[in-house]
């Protein structure tokens, strides 16, 4: 089965726009009223209202207390690092998930005070990891090909990370799981995904290239223009989204695009972060846009082209701090949000239990 039939298949099992249309209404209205009857004024919970029906249409459910999250961080290096286009040398990668392992990186904390499970998988870092026993071994490849010269990924290494994904999705909805937070760690990434992004949204990649983790002008010069060349290099050889996430992606990108496949064929709600797992996002979109149901922006960040991708997409973020840390940072803490406001839509009293009068009139 090649790349193109496999993925063909996972689409045919997404439910499309009007599949299921009558029990979504439902299901809306069942959750509508629940909202409406609390002791409050009706629509006074903001978004927060807007994230519990989100929440129950994705899982198709009306009552969905305490769902346990999962925060899934895929680590890989990228052969385009090699070109200079990061301000850290590459073995950062290896450094900083042993540093997940160690349990002293920022999701990290963040995962353990949402009360999340934290999982850390290697999609294809440039270094045996195979001591680290936190560590799920998932490797591709050692590290992605120079996309200067060549295709990031091959055919069959785009179908094992991408399946990784979306195997990864199904297995924690028949755990129970109540959502996947996506995060993501691996030098070079924010060029891949620029890159990614510049031509699913065919906009220049000045308009969606940020300085990653902290390029100086002239570094991020040579970033841009390291974009443009491959983008100029590749262009005229592809044919379809999938496979400029072949050309310019990673194997962490593409295993977070086959979870989004996976989780929207079973209902699995999935929190983004920044703007490699929104890159990842956008390719899943691109191949079918069905996938958007299941998608929750958790923050909008520091890169442009996480911005860029957000408003095509029509996706409103959660929170807005500024952030560039990745590693699925954002999305933690945008969990914490939703589980809040799942916490009310179950806890709170309604008028009736409450003896409170309803609004006169």
């Amino acid at each position: 089965m090649t790349i193109f039939e496999q993925v063909d298949l996972w689409v045919s099992r997404i439910p499309g726009e009007y599949e299921h249309a009558s029990q979504k209404k439902e299901i809306r209205q069942a959750i509508q009223s629940r909202l409406d009857s609390l002791t409050k004024p009706q629509g006074s919970l903001g978004r927060l209202e807007d994230l519990i029906l989100w929440y129950g249409l994705v899982c198709r459910q009306t009552l969905f207390p305490d769902p346990a999250g999962v925060v899934c961080v895929f680590a890989a290096d990228h052969g385009i690092a090699a070109s200079g286009v990061s301000a850290f040398p590459q073995v950062v990668t290896v450094e900083m998930v042993k540093n997940f392992s160690n349990g002293g990186a920022g999701v990290n904390v963040l995962a353990r005070q949402a009360g999340l499970e934290l999982m850390v998988l290697d999609m294809g870092v440039n270094a045996d990891l195979s001591f680290l026993p936190l560590v799920k071994n998932a490797k591709v490849s050692y590290g992605t090909r120079n996309f200067l010269s060549e295709r990031a990924i091959a055919p069959d290494e785009m179908m094992q990370a991408m399946k990784t994904g979306f195997d990864l999705a199904l297995g924690l909805k028949s755990q129970g799981k109540g959502f996947l937070v996506l995060g993501e760690m691996g030098i070079g990434n924010t060029t891949s995904a620029s890159a990614l992004i510049s031509a699913l949204l065919d906009l220049p990649p000045v308009l969606v290239t940020g300085r990653g983790t902290g390029l100086d002008d002239q570094g991020y010069r040579k970033k841009l223009g390291v974009i443009e060349q491959a983008l100029l290099f590749h262009g005229p050889t592809i044919t379809f989204p999938i496979e400029w996430g072949m050309a310019v992606g990673g194997y962490e990108i593409a295993a977070m695009a086959g979870a989004i496949l996976g989780a929207a064929t079973i209902g699995l709600p999935v929190i983004l972060d920044g703007v490699i797992t929104s890159a990842a996002a956008l390719l899943a979109w691109r191949i079918c846009p069905a996938v958007k149901n299941c998608l929750l922006a958790g923050h909008v960040g520091h890169e442009i082209g996480h911005k860029a991708v957000l408003e095509h997409m029509g996706l409103s973020p959660v929170l807005d701090l500024d952030l560039r840390l990745g590693e699925g940072t954002g999305g933690v803490l945008a969990s914490l949000i939703l589980k809040s406001s799942i916490a009310l839509y179950h806890q709170m009293a309604t008028f009736e239990e409450a003896s409170v009068s309803g609004k006169t009139g």
